[in-house]
């Protein structure tokens, strides 16, 4: 498995990543017509850009495949000033998960953050995500909660929060690839 920095010759397999993710962590949490309507190509576009304007990791398999990718950068509101940088997104493919690769991408992050002088972290995540257990165990504290709505339903979502003393910001890593 190799983590490297994602370029935009890599945003169809990020597209693809981010649509299958979202299809199988959500289902049966965001409605289904939702999640059918997600489109590759519009992703594709998005990512296009997104890789230009933010730092953006991707996994890839022994094949040269995308599995999965994080992003990351300054916190978006600026109302959270224990908190001064953001995991945008961090998403794997199902069959990838749970085998330390979303560790590694979001180590990845971390490291781009500590170069900028941010020391500190928090993702928004929906609450009924499984992924929230994969936050709390590397640490992440619960800081806040929102209501959000997608396609008509409500739904929470809870960021978690890493602050400086947390391991994340006292340890070195080497980043891979």
């Amino acid at each position: 498995m190799l983590i490297r920095k994602a370029t935009t010759e890599d945003a169809k397999g990020i597209a693809n990543v981010h649509v299958n993710s979202w299809r199988t962590t959500y289902k049966g949490i965001v409605p289904d017509a939702f999640l059918e309507s997600l489109s590759y190509e519009k992703r594709e576009q998005i990512w296009l850009q997104g890789i230009k304007e933010n730092h953006v990791y991707i996994a890839e398999d022994e094949n040269g495949q995308v599995v999965g990718f994080s992003t990351g950068g300054k916190e978006r509101t600026g109302n959270y000033e224990a908190y001064t940088g953001e995991l945008y997104a961090i998403y794997l493919l199902e069959e990838y998960q749970s085998k330390g690769i979303g560790r590694l991408l979001v180590q990845s992050i971390v490291d781009d953050l500590k170069e900028k002088g941010l020391n500190s972290m928090l993702i928004w995540a929906m609450e009924e995500n499984p992924a929230c257990r994969f936050y709390e165990a590397l640490g992440g504290k619960k800081i806040d909660t929102e209501e959000i709505e997608i396609a008509g339903k409500k739904l929470s979502e809870v960021a978690y929060g890493w602050n400086a003393n947390s391991t994340y910001f006292n340890e070195r890593s080497e980043r891979i690839g």
